[in-house]
């Protein structure tokens, strides 16, 4: 059964307001406490705790590209890609429940990543990293970790249908 259109505003407003808050409350909490202190050693080794301001992408790709470049994609381009969406989302009848939850944790977490590009001139606040044994994460934030769940709810969506056969 689709789901009604006021219900997936309904739905996108909470996730956004959410999601982009929790995001921007532990990176404005990273900032405060890591700036000074320098990075803080999880547990048994299995990572920290450490500042970095991004001005590139996943993995920092792309942050040696000239400045007007990286506002052109990073910003602009990323700040068009996630209104597109947000209108996909809340107009389109033909996502199931998965696809929609999945696509609206991936708007909510570019929103909270597009937040500190506007507001800290291009810059995103990363200050995440795991490591297990010899293998380790690059540095991440809270809207990087939505980014991948909505990613993998998408991919077992997808899984899903393709084992059952539908569309």
């Amino acid at each position: 059964m689709p789901i009604s259109r006021k219900l997936r505003l309904l739905i996108l407003s909470l996730v956004l307001v959410c999601a982009a808050g929790c995001d921007q409350t532990s990176k404005h909490l990273a900032r405060a406490r890591l700036e000074h202190s320098g990075p803080v050693a999880l547990p048994g080794g299995f990572g920290e705790f450490r500042l970095a301001e991004n001005p590139g992408t996943f993995l920092s790709l792309g942050d040696s590209l000239p400045n007007a470049l990286r506002f052109a994609m990073d910003t602009v381009g990323v700040g068009a890609g996630l209104l597109g969406l947000f209108a996909y989302l809340v107009f389109s009848t033909r996502l199931n429940r998965y696809s929609f939850i999945g696509f609206t944790l991936i708007l909510a977490s570019g929103t909270g990543n597009l937040i500190d590009r506007v507001t800290r001139r291009g810059l995103v606040t990363d200050f995440l990293f795991i490591r297990v044994g010899p293998f380790h994460t690059g540095i991440f934030n809270v809207a990087d970790v939505m980014i991948m769940i909505g990613m993998a709810v998408l991919l077992c969506d997808l899984w899903k249908r393709r084992q059952i056969g539908t569309p």
